[in-house]
């Protein structure tokens, strides 16, 4: 009986979780999306696409290229830039 009380309380818990991040998303995009256009229109080398070409690649074989953080915002992308 404690393990379906508990299973029930992680499932809820992760839902919770997951509507929380998906509602972050809708709100983050809107807010980010002039500094994506902004590090598109400097990237003159073509790096940040081919650096996200190499991601999908490493993610599609089931490898991490680099644990990374998660910001609100992408400025870290800027940083391959200068």
């Amino acid at each position: 009986m404690q393990t379906l009380a508990h299973e029930i309380a992680t499932t809820f818990m992760d839902d919770a979780a997951t509507l929380i991040r998906g509602l972050l998303r809708i709100i983050v995009q809107p807010l980010k999306a002039p500094i994506d256009r902004l590090a598109n229109a400097c990237d003159v080398a073509g790096l940040l696409g081919e650096r996200a070409s190499a991601r999908r690649a490493a993610q599609k074989d089931g490898q991490l290229l680099h644990a990374r953080r998660r910001c609100l915002f992408s400025l870290r992308c800027l940083g391959d830039l200068t």
